[in-house]
């Protein structure tokens, strides 16, 4: 079925690709629970910590350089700061003028919230266009906004045309998706809606790559295959957002990310989804750069660059395996990301022991199975008997890393880091997603996890030197998932 970016807004992971932020098991046995989208997630009867979707709807969309926000909730959902961080260093990192997040909160009180604020949600809009003169305003709604109804759509009709430009909602209610990667979606179709128009014409060189804040890495691997990188949505414009149906291809670095907007211009604009596994790891990144010439016409040129790389790289990947070949990896990390790091780790030689996932889809957009990373990640590595699906619950975490005992821990988050270093394994933040991307991301992280195995001692100093706050029960409990009951599948 076709996706409807006419809809005022996309339904939630859970109910569209049955996500879950609770599993333990086998990744096999979540594979073929997945297939028949038979699984029945595991009931957590006691939850540490969370995130939610509003939070990921504001990472992406704090980061188009042109727009502005107005963020409808209580002062408390707001969460400019450490984001700002993470935009300003995205945009040095890429050769870009920093830009500052202009982003306005509602600030929903007793009286809105009782009475209703689209009084206030209208003040709001009207200041963020006089402050900002942005060329487009998103518009979060939060869970208050959305419990009492607040009437988001009325207020756009009736404001739009008198400032001449689009305003976007973006349904990014906390409440309603455990799965915070739901606010992903929320804004991508938000500016599949309300930014993104119908071509003008077709940009043959034109390359989508729906990709995360970091380095630029896209644009020089792509000028060897005579292709020009759109990277969206980090550091770009409204006007980069607009051209997208017009490009070549789309791609993304991480399904989870970029499968929901790259099927959605498939479906609606005809641009074509660039199917196969992100490149993350020799062979993957093979068949990714086999795809992507096969639809950009490039097949013979792209066979020539493959050659070249594999020439170039082949040796060095050999002198990592003499040092790594293995070694004992942990990967804990977002759903497709962490059984790409794990593909990674597969190139040099590495035991992978146990990989975590913060959720699971068990279906993709277009029901494609080349974009099924789970089961490409079986195909080339095998069954991971220690696979789990937890959204950052600490206390699991420092049971299984203390029971599995690895030699290093891989993940992209820094709360996750810091478990591991506690315990004294010697772990890495892959948080650059677009640097260990392709055929020198391969290398990049052999490098770091040479580096970081080589400061064993740092880790073992610091873990001297910790206290877990888990009481003795905790600590000499046996079972990771105590507070996880299975459910049965019918």
């Amino acid at each position: 079925m076709a996706i409807n970016i006419s809809k005022a807004e996309v339904e939630t992971r859970d109910n569209r690709l049955g996500a879950l932020v609770a599993y333990h098991g086998s990744a096999s046995e979540l594979q073929q629970a997945s297939n028949k989208r038979q699984l029945k997630e595991d009931q957590r009867l006691y939850s540490q910590c969370s995130d939610c979707s509003q939070g990921c709807a504001e990472t992406l969309s704090y980061m188009i350089r042109d727009a502005a926000i107005v963020v409808h909730s209580p002062l408390g959902c707001l969460d400019p700061v450490e984001k700002y961080e993470r935009v300003d260093a995205s945009a040095r990192a890429r050769g870009l003028e920093p830009h500052k997040i202009q982003v306005i909160s509602t600030n929903m009180g007793v009286d809105s919230t009782v009475y209703g604020g689209i009084r206030i949600l209208r003040e709001a809009i009207h200041e963020a266009y006089n402050r900002f003169h942005p060329k487009a305003i998103f518009i979060h709604s939060s869970c208050a906004a959305g419990i009492i109804g607040d009437d988001i759509e009325s207020i756009v009709d009736e404001i739009e045309s008198e400032l001449g430009i689009p305003l976007v909602p973006i349904y990014c209610e906390g409440f309603k998706s455990k799965t915070w990667a739901s606010g992903f979606d929320a804004v991508f179709h938000g500016v599949l809606r309300k930014i993104v128009r119908k071509p003008e014409k077709k940009q043959e060189k034109l390359v989508n790559v729906v990709n995360f804040a970091g380095r630029d890495t896209f644009s020089p691997f792509f000028k060897k295959l005579d292709l020009e990188a759109n990277l969206v949505i980090p550091n770009a414009t409204i006007e980069q957002l607009a051209q997208m149906s017009e490009a070549a291809c789309t791609t993304h670095i991480c399904e989870t990310l970029g499968t929901y907007v790259a099927a959605a211009l498939e479906d609606n604009y005809g641009v074509p989804q660039v199917k196969s596994p992100s490149p993350y790891g020799i062979d993957w990144t093979d068949r990714w750069v086999r795809e992507l010439a096969k639809v950009t016409n490039r097949v013979e040129l792209a066979e020539k660059v493959i050659k070249e790389e594999h020439k170039r790289l082949d040796p060095i990947i050999e002198g990592y395996k003499k040092i790594l070949t293995g070694k004992k990896a942990y990967i804990y990390a977002g759903d497709s990301y962490a059984h790409n790091l794990a593909n990674m780790a597969k190139d040099y030689g590495m035991e992978i022991v146990g990989i975590t996932t913060l959720h699971h889809d068990q279906t993709t957009d277009d029901k494609n199975t080349n974009l099924d990373t789970l089961n490409e990640l079986i195909k080339s590595i095998g069954d991971v008997s220690n696979f789990s699906v937890c959204n950052k619950q600490p206390f699991i975490m420092y049971k299984i890393l203390q029971e599995l005992k690895p030699d290093i821990l891989i993940t992209r988050h820094n709360s996750i880091a810091t478990i591991g270093t506690k315990l004294g394994i010697p772990s890495i933040r892959a948080n650059d997603v677009n640097v260990l991307s392709c055929y020198d991301g391969v290398i990049n992280l052999g490098a770091r996890i040479i580096d970081a195995l080589q400061s064993s001692k740092f880790f073992t100093t610091i873990a001297e030197h910790v206290k877990f706050p888990y009481s003795n029960w905790w600590i000499n409990q046996n079972d990771p998932f105590y507070f996880d009951k299975k459910v049965e599948t019918k």
